[in-house]
């Protein structure tokens, strides 16, 4: 037996020598994902072994054509049914990313969609994303499993942990579900909150007795009926006097600007909000985590003219779910104010109002139309103008005061990749309005964001809108690019077409493995990765001692060689000429093979620094292109 296990460890010694002559295997997607992914939905049925709890949690998902579900395995009950119901269904790396991923999916077709992790480990790595979604007002379903109800205060096995808790002051509605026979009751309270009025995140938890619980009949659930019966399509609107004095205000008013907020674009009422705009010259920027329900390229669009806003003698607030204080907006402290918004106790706050409508946007909007008699204001329109010219010149400065940091150094500063990225894809071959876009990190975002451009309806994402986190950008950007593949909402038209995003080396660090995500299903995405060896905010640090490191990353990370690790394809820049060449094959791979790219963009972390390299940086208008804070 001595002699028998010598040789069989002999021969366990000698094989890896065997397999270095070997040939290493491609990176391939296994062949279950397409074959999974094309099987028909099976939902469950009360006949035979009945339906699980899961399983009817999953037939109102699907009933209430939940959009899609982003999750990482974990809630296996619960995931797995909404997966079998035939809600279209992604499993990615990372709890926090998939959870990003779905925000993203959300905010450029304004559907209902999940997230969805384990008990412990999963949800908690999930708040970060949670948090971000709630601050963009964004119908966000969070699902979580939650070990049993009969292991409560043991700290029994593993995972367990009371997670409403957590989530209180980052979601619109919670609950644990305690009770098997009132799943389907439950679910209807998720759908109510996340379908009317302010939109936010639901949070669900599951115990092992409410997902694996039995039903062979509907009588033996609470409220088992459709939606019709458990909520209301019906929508506050203005009466007619509240509309006439809408219309009084804005036709006395020389130069009234209207602030489209999320609210226009959760609604679709941009069709609507073209026929107020034009028929009184009303110039029109959009705020939110969503823009393009106003195009940037318009001649009323005021997103370009920062100069501009502090003339408006009227402010008409519509859907500005996010309330800034006055000092937040580049607008004049005596500038008169209306607000539409569809809960009344928000009216008034933050803002003083000089007419506060309780409404539904798009049914106001549309009233407004009839209401407003025709009138041009070209002195108004002109100054847009001007003030557009004059914000081109200094993105233009900036671009020149670049390219001669970037010739003296080696390494390409932000605002010339910021530029490049903007004359690709909106002053080439690709149409204009074809390419979903999101941007974040700070040097990089603040750039950036300057640059892209949305001209139509759910084509640009503020990844970092309102509660700035640092990381989300490229999950949530694979989650817009999913929405895109399948052509939802808004994208249909550019159904297939890849999706951008711009971040920083700190950023991507949260969600690069999602690349594997976006290879196994097929989200052909192009990463621009603008790579500073830090930090964005390392200058706080200059006059502190022993601080400096704690800001710093090793210079010249490959994150090009990581992504390509990951089954992406990998592109390094320094010069404008490599920019524009990595831009044109990445663009070719993602249109017509659907891989995607990571572009890193090296560059120095004293680009950041004004008085080293100027401009440096600085925090842009609100509201209008680059703002991010409300």
């Amino acid at each position: 037996m001595a002699k028998a296990a010598g040789v069989a460890a002999a021969g366990f010694v000698a094989q890896p020598r065997s397999l270095m002559a070997a040939p290493i295997p491609s990176i391939a997607i296994p062949k279950e994902v397409p074959a999974t992914l094309s099987e028909p939905a099976k939902a469950g049925s009360f006949e035979g072994k009945g339906m699980s709890g899961a399983e009817v949690f999953a037939k109102l998902c699907k009933e209430e054509e939940l959009a899609a579900m982003f999750c990482c395995p974990g809630n296996y009950t619960v995931i797995n049914a909404i997966a079998a119901a035939g809600v279209p269904a992604y499993g990615g790396r990372t709890e926090g990313a998939m959870c990003a991923a779905a925000d993203g999916f959300s905010r450029v077709t304004g559907e209902v969609t999940a997230c969805s992790g384990t008990e412990g480990p999963g949800f908690t790595h999930m708040i970060m994303n949670i948090a971000a979604a709630s601050a963009a007002r964004t119908p966000l379903l969070v699902l979580a499993s939650n070990m049993q109800m009969a292991g409560d205060d043991r700290e029994a096995f593993i995972q367990t942990g009371y997670q409403q808790p957590l989530t209180e002051g980052i979601k619109k509605y919670g609950k644990r579900l305690v009770a098997p026979n009132r799943v389907h009751e439950y679910g209807a309270y998720a759908f109510r909150n996340l379908k009317g009025g302010v939109p936010g995140p639901v949070h669900l938890d599951f115990p092992g007795e409410v997902a694996r619980a039995r039903f062979t009949d509907a009588g033996s659930l609470t409220d088992y009926y459709g939606k019709e019966k458990y909520r209301s399509e019906s929508r506050p609107g203005a009466s007619n006097k509240e509309v006439q004095q809408a219309a009084d205000l804005i036709s006395k008013a020389a130069r009234p600007l209207l602030i489209a907020g999320q609210g226009v674009f959760q609604r679709k009422a941009w069709d609507a909000l073209k026929l107020v705009a034009e028929r009184q010259d009303i110039a029109v920027v959009t705020s939110g985590p969503t823009r393009g329900h106003w195009p940037d390229d318009h001649r009323l669009s005021a997103a370009c003219s920062p100069d501009a806003l502090m003339s408006a003698d009227l402010v008409i607030f519509i859907g500005q779910y996010c309330m800034p204080s006055p000092g937040e907006y580049r607008l004049a402290p005596e500038v008169k104010a209306i607000r539409v918004h569809p809960v009344q106790e928000d009216l008034g706050r933050n803002w003083p109002l000089d007419l506060g409508i309780v409404s539904d946007e798009k049914i106001f909007l549309e009233a407004l139309a009839n209401a407003l008699p025709a009138k041009k204001r070209e002195a108004w329109v002109g100054e847009l103008a001007t003030a557009r010219a004059a914000f081109e010149k200094q993105n233009l400065d900036h671009y020149a005061l670049g390219l001669k940091h970037s010739q003296a150094t080696g390494h390409l500063h932000p605002a010339v990749m910021a530029k490049e990225v903007h004359d690709f894809f909106y002053k080439g071959a690709i149409d204009p309005k074809q390419t979903v876009s999101g941007s974040g990190g700070w040097t990089t975002g603040l750039f950036a964001s300057r640059w892209l451009r949305a001209n139509r309806p759910g084509q640009s994402v503020v990844c970092a809108y309102q509660y700035g986190a640092i990381g989300p950008d490229l999950a949530m950007m694979i989650g817009a690019g999913a929405a895109v593949q399948r052509g939802v909402g808004p994208q249909a038209p550019y159904k297939g077409a890849p999706a951008l995003v711009v971040t920083s080396d700190a950023g991507v660090a949260y969600s690069m493995f999602e690349l594997d995500t976006a290879a196994k299903y097929k989200i052909p995405i192009i990463s621009v990765i603008y790579n500073n060896n830090s930090w964005g905010m390392w200058p706080s640090a200059v006059s502190s001692a022993r601080s400096m490191h704690m800001y710093l990353f090793q210079e010249n990370l490959r994150y090009d060689k990581m992504a390509e690790g990951l089954g992406a394809r990998g592109e390094y820049v320094r010069t404008v000429e490599e920019m524009r060449g990595a831009l044109q094959r990445s663009y070719a791979a993602a249109a017509k093979e659907g891989v995607s790219t990571l572009i890193n963009v090296q560059a120095l972390k004293e680009f950041t620094s004004g008085k080293d390299y100027p401009p440096g940086i600085a925090l842009n208008a609100e509201p209008g292109v680059g703002a991010f804070a409300h």
